[in-house]
């Protein structure tokens, strides 16, 4: 069930390209922990590096960490994009959501796993049902991702796919 993911609100307090690939960039984000996570984001060619800057995005926190192009990414930025994959834009949580907060499906009110297993598929059999309604409203099936300030949102992808 959705309530295994943990999606956090984060703020993304550094960001620079990596140093070996070109469509990546690595993040310092803070998910409401001791410190900051180091996360690897494709998204270069979608999103300028001023935009991602001190912005509050919804992170999925307990996927297992990957090594990007010699970086190990230790979460992951939900963006949404068109059916064509030629824009692309993050989930936003309300600008008032607090840093840390995980994000809640109503109805759903489990714990999530701590890591989810990779072999397991968990991420990639919920994946397939998160998208952005007609409203732009950030959904999984018909339920917003819904923070105490209020719902997460894309700025013009209606009817987009969130991974």
């Amino acid at each position: 069930t959705i309530s295994r993911l943990d999606i956090r609100v984060g703020l993304i307090t550094k960001v620079q390209k990596h140093p070996d690939a070109d469509s990546l960039y690595v993040e310092e984000i803070d998910v409401g922990e001791a410190a900051p996570r180091t996360v690897v984001s494709g998204l270069v060619n979608y999103i300028p590096i001023e935009e991602m800057q001190n912005r509050k995005v919804c992170v999925l926190c307990n996927l297992k960490p990957a090594t990007m192009r010699g970086i190990k990414s230790h979460a992951m930025v939900l963006a949404a994009s068109d059916s064509e994959h030629t824009k692309v834009e993050l989930v936003e949580p309300p600008k008032d959501a607090a840093v840390g907060e995980r994000l809640k499906f109503e109805g759903f009110e489990g714990e999530p796993d701590e890591v989810l297993n990779p072999k397991k598929k968990v991420w990639e059999t919920l994946q397939v049902d998160l998208h952005t309604g007609p409203d732009l409203v950030a959904r999984f099936k018909d339920l917003p991702f819904t923070t105490s300030a209020g719902v997460c949102r894309v700025s013009s992808i209606a009817n987009g796919s969130i991974r």
